[in-house]
């Protein structure tokens, strides 16, 4: 028996299906059409969602069934790259590049990936939401040179990370652990990742059932953050200092 998908209003305020409603096949794909004004993506994360969808097609919105999330408190650096960063001359900073990073992410090669999700319309929203304070990117810096970061979104104290990319290998991890060290210290105890893939899996990342995610995001999303940039709050910090001293 074929399942109708349900198509969402044109008003951007209307409420989404309940996130348990999502199709077991293919999983967690839950509605689709509407469009990816601030409202409405504020909205999806609030209750689960994000959309995820390639050029040419309508706009997916997706709940899935397992989701992958890490505890802010337990991203560690791999042990090698610790050992190479102790004597890097790289940077982190915060909201300094959001468009440069998302454009990067865009672009990226991934394996077993055709083309990108990350559409021009999808970078305008998440630049949006950027310049309303919402969606903040970590930047890792050579120099002037921009060769790692990540973007995504907060909503209430949960972070939901988008995507990322390394220009220089280890690049993206720096970029995750220095997030969630910063999400730690304000107190933000999770780091939504979607769903899980190889490199995410090495760096630790626990995968949970959908109802057990949305019980944590039911806690998180309503304790109360003034959106704006993080730029002046993060400042800069040499990478070195995620690494550590070495051992004497």
């Amino acid at each position: 028996m074929s399942v109708r998908l349900p198509q969402l209003s044109p008003d951007p305020n209307a409420a989404f299906p309940p996130a348990d409603t999502a199709l077991q096949e293919p999983d967690g794909l839950l509605a689709f059409g509407g469009d990816l004004v601030p409202q409405r993506l504020l909205n999806a994360y609030y209750n689960g969602i994000f959309p995820w969808y390639s050029e040419g097609e309508p706009i997916l919105w997706w709940s899935p069934s397992q989701r992958a999330v890490f505890r802010t408190d337990a991203v560690r650096l791999p042990t090698r790259l610790c050992r190479a960063l102790r004597t890097s001359n790289w940077v982190v900073r915060m909201d300094t590049g959001f468009e440069d990073v998302i454009a990067a992410c865009a672009t990226a090669l991934r394996a077993g990936q055709v083309g990108t999700w990350i559409t021009p319309a999808m970078q305008r929203a998440y630049i949006a939401l950027h310049r309303l304070g919402h969606a903040h990117s970590m930047e890792v810096f050579d120099g002037p040179r921009l060769v790692g970061g990540l973007y995504g979104l907060s909503v209430g104290r949960m972070f939901c990370g988008e995507s990322m990319f390394s220009a220089e290998s280890g690049a993206s991890t720096v970029a995750l652990v220095a997030l969630a060290k910063h999400l730690h210290a304000r107190g933000w105890p999770l780091l939504d990742a979607q769903v899980p893939n190889d490199h995410t899996r090495r760096l630790g990342v626990e995968v949970c059932p959908r109802a057990d995610y949305l019980d944590a995001l039911a806690l998180l999303r309503d304790r109360a953050e003034v959106p704006g940039s993080w730029a002046s709050e993060y400042g800069e910090y040499p990478v070195s200092t995620l690494a550590g001293k070495a051992p004497v």
